[in-house]
């Protein structure tokens, strides 16, 4: 079977293919999903799988989900005032155009570097 190696002799850490991951394990969004972080503790094991082959190339890539032990794991930690502060902070940055110094209620686009009135587009205003 492609990419069974429980012992890890293979591939260095216990790899198994899609699905067939023994209970107890769980990838960071499983984690996330149940409340819980990994909480800096080393790969447990990791999924091996074929991803879908790119356009115009020969060779499907290898993909890899790292696995963590769910009983290691600890809670997520809960978002205090000041990490609410420091988001709101981080999201007007970017919603705030370095030419104008006009807050939009978009976040600005990143390709054209300052928003879409000092970039020369016109801007369809709302009815």
């Amino acid at each position: 079977m492609k990419f069974y190696d429980p012992d890890g002799t293979e591939f260095g850490i216990p790899t198994y293919p899609r699905k067939l991951a023994p209970d107890g394990l769980a990838s960071r969004r499983q984690l996330r999903a149940r409340g819980l972080r990994p909480n800096g503790q080393d790969v447990a094991a990791q999924i091996l799988w074929y991803g879908r082959r790119p356009p115009g190339e020969r060779e499907r890539p290898i993909r890899v989900a790292y696995l963590y032990r769910i009983d290691l794991a600890a809670p997520v930690r809960p978002m205090t005032p000041g990490r609410w502060r420091a988001v709101a902070a981080m999201m007007r940055a970017r919603r705030t155009c370095p030419d104008c110094q006009v807050t939009y209620d978009y976040v600005i686009p990143t390709s054209l570097g300052c928003c879409p009135g000092c970039a020369g587009y016109p801007v369809a205003l709302a009815a």
